[in-house]
């Protein structure tokens, strides 16, 4: 193995076993957040690793993040602080998950995703190839008090590639957002919508359903 390119596993963190950790990966770092950043709250606990789990080269998962058995994060992914992932679900290369996301099981993000804190993801969604979440409407100038919130992406959705989701959207149950797709509004259960801003065009027939 090179030199510097064994994986940094912070004191406290909990592992499984055959839990595989890739070069140069670092599991259980606690966040360093901006003065007034949104995220801070109380420390989060340790890093949660189930049985089976594999955290990809040069990933980092952070302080109070849990990985369910099975989970895979690929080369470069972060997932960072009091975020949960269900079980058999990948963290694809590159890949980001923000603070406070929720993840079901079998779950599918593909590289260069982006899931912003705050975001529910049900079980199993995919999510294609830099597709983008959202949870600020004002684009960071807040007013007291104004809460973020991220999409709600609802049992075996799909969203397509480069597609953006806006704040507090809802993407239904075996929803189809098309590449490219801006979501500006909530997606009804098993619409396919594509566009900008993103339209209902017809249903996801029987023969594409989980």
């Amino acid at each position: 193995m090179p030199p510097g390119s064994e994986p940094a596993v912070y004191p406290g963190t909990v592992l499984g076993s055959d839990v595989r950790l890739g070069d140069g990966c670092v599991i259980g770092k606690p966040p360093v957040l901006a003065a007034g950043s949104s995220a801070a709250g109380e420390q989060p606990g340790p890093a949660r690793l189930g049985d089976g789990v594999s955290v990809g080269a040069g990933a980092v998962v952070l302080a109070g993040a849990e990985l369910g058995d099975g989970c895979v994060v690929g080369d470069q992914a972060h997932v960072r602080e009091r975020t949960s992932i269900g079980a058999g679900s990948v963290v694809g290369r590159g890949a980001s998950v923000e603070n406070d996301v929720r993840i079901g099981e079998r779950v599918r993000l593909q590289t260069n995703a982006y899931i912003t804190a705050w975001t529910v993801v049900e079980d199993d969604v995919f999510v294609a190839p830099g597709a983008i979440t959202t949870n600020d409407p004002t684009a960071g100038r807040r007013g007291p008090g104004q809460e973020l919130r991220g999409p709600t992406l609802r049992r075996a959705c799909r969203i397509g590639a480069g597609a953006v989701l806006l704040p507090g959207v809802e993407v239904g149950e075996e929803a189809f957002v098309a590449a490219g797709a801006v979501v500006t509004a909530d997606v009804p259960a098993r619409a396919v919508v594509m566009g900008v801003p993103a339209r209902v065009v017809r249903q996801v027939p029987e023969e594409e359903l989980l």
